[in-house]
């Protein structure tokens, strides 16, 4: 008997990616496209079923083993669906049944973020751990835990929002969630540059205005974007490296949090600004992180799967299914 293939898909607002892989964590094909929002709620279970039509075809495979689904949220795990997602109109969006309907294989479905601690746990830097935890830095903050080879799932499975850890109890800047003093709100691609015009509304004018992050923005906070403070952290200028480093201790703050929650033996980082700000985003977090831990501090390091590590997840889940 041939190997087994499964098909792995990484759901984002923006973008769907959808890969054909094999138990080894190999990827063999794959296709992305921007998410279909315009063809009602079950346009995007038609789009990831014509994809999956589309590169069967390209590699000549007529089966497959199941079908793992690593997905923005909020999730309705029961429903095998999406619920009123951020940044797709609708308020349901059917993803198990109708993939299960035309393929007759096992469909899984996670958060991306946990999806992603599993692909870590199966074909990242977690295989001999059991105590893993995965947490993405990018437009959001999120995590994916195992704790005693467990993944943790929770009651409606969002057992793991550690971006909405509270680390500012002042609550001096608003979550995209709605809520105050938030981690997402500080430190996330979303949060970064309203902590960043927090931060220069404290600053002398002097040393404002002196600043090549300023001299990049125009002179105008409301133009710095995370990209522009690291790029200008990145080239030395004074005040972003100082910025960068207030960022990375808050950061350090809800690395703390997640330790002592959950005691893994490995954290592994992944999300657009830390693999793009390997050193700026991971140094601090290493420095400060012993400050505010009360449990033993793990090993922390980017992932190795950079940024296909839902898609490995995705994989992973038809391998070894998680219950729930």
């Amino acid at each position: 008997m041939g190997r087994k293939i499964a098909v792995g898909v990484d759901l984002g607002g923006t973008n769907v990616r959808v890969a054909l892989g094999d138990e080894e964590g190999r990827i063999l094909a794959r296709f992305s496209e921007r998410t279909e929002k315009t063809k009602g709620p079950e346009g995007v279970s038609e789009q990831i079923i014509r994809i999956i039509h589309s590169l069967k075809r390209d590699i000549g495979i007529k089966e497959i083993a199941g079908l793992g689904i690593g997905s923005t949220g909020p999730l309705d795990l029961k429903k095998g669906g999406l619920m009123k997602p951020t940044n797709i109109p609708y308020d349901f969006i059917p993803l198990v049944k109708p993939l299960k309907d035309e393929f007759h294989v096992p469909v899984y479905l996670l958060n991306d973020c946990s999806a992603a601690v599993v692909g870590e746990r199966f074909f990242g830097a977690g295989r001999e751990h059991e105590n893993i935890a995965y947490i993405t830095l990018s437009t959001g903050i999120g995590g994916g835990v195992y704790v005693d080879d467990h993944l943790l799932i929770g009651k409606d499975g969002n057992a793991t929002e550690i971006g909405h850890f509270t680390i500012d109890y002042e609550g001096k800047l608003l979550c995209s969630c709605g809520k105050r003093g938030h981690w997402e709100a500080y430190c996330s691609g979303n949060g970064i540059p309203n902590y960043v015009r927090l931060l220069l509304s404290n600053k002398s004018k002097e040393k404002v205005e002196s600043s090549l992050l300023m001299k990049v923005a125009e002179g105008d906070p409301d133009r710095v974007t995370s990209k522009i403070l690291y790029d200008c952290a990145k080239a030395g200028d004074p005040l972003a490296l100082e910025i960068v480093e207030n960022i990375g201790c808050l950061n350090a703050v809800g690395f703390a949090c997640v330790v002592d929650a959950y005691d893994p033996s490995l954290i592994t980082v992944g999300g657009s600004i830390a693999i793009k700000n390997l050193n700026l985003v991971i140094e601090p977090i290493r420095r400060y992180i012993g400050d505010y831990a009360r449990n033993r501090v793990p090993e922390i390091k980017i992932t190795p799967l950079g940024d296909d590590v839902v898609l490995y997840g995705a994989l992973a889940m038809v391998f070894h299914p998680v219950k729930y």
